[in-house]
């Protein structure tokens, strides 16, 4: 059974996103193993400088690498990344699997997405969009098309 770990930068606070996260995170457990690690989000005031943002986006970058598994795939999300449908999604999934990525790390940024230094140890940069989406509903949707691609894989009339 495939691990998957979603790595957050951020806390959820809205009650109607983590109801959301925890009923993927429940249906997710049927098809992998699945973990899910918040990381804390640098505080910037509301008019950072670009030198501010990098540092903090620096100090994130440290707690995500600390937490990054040895081996496995890694899958940073972020907006220059490469889209991909449904079942392109579930294919990588598979790919992974078949080339021996028992382990499978999404990473999720937070206000100001990630660090260069991140993305460049990812095997896969995901675009979710080319829209702008609050990284809460982020994890949200990427918790959902992680299920809908267990799922496609499974042939289940989830996905239509």
């Amino acid at each position: 059974m495939q691990k998957v770990t979603v790595l957050c930068v951020g806390k959820l606070k809205e009650h109607f996103y983590i109801d959301a996260c925890a009923e993927y995170q429940k249906r997710l457990t049927r098809h992998c193993k699945f973990e899910l690690q918040e990381l804390p989000e640098q505080r910037l005031g509301d008019d950072p400088s670009e030198a501010e943002i990098a540092a903090a986006l620096n100090r994130e970058a440290d707690a995500i690498e600390e937490k990054l598994p040895r081996g496995g795939a890694i899958v940073a999300l972020c907006v220059e990344g490469k889209p991909m449908s449904s079942e392109q999604l579930s294919d990588t999934l598979l790919r992974y699997g078949s080339q021996g990525a028992s382990q499978v790390t999404f990473l999720i940024g937070g206000s100001f997405g990630l660090s260069e230094r991140v993305k460049a140890r990812a095997d896969l940069r995901l675009s979710m969009s080319p829209m702008t989406f609050p990284h809460h509903l982020a994890r949200v949707m990427l918790l959902e098309q992680i299920y809908r691609a267990y799922q496609i894989q499974n042939g289940t009339r989830y996905h239509k």
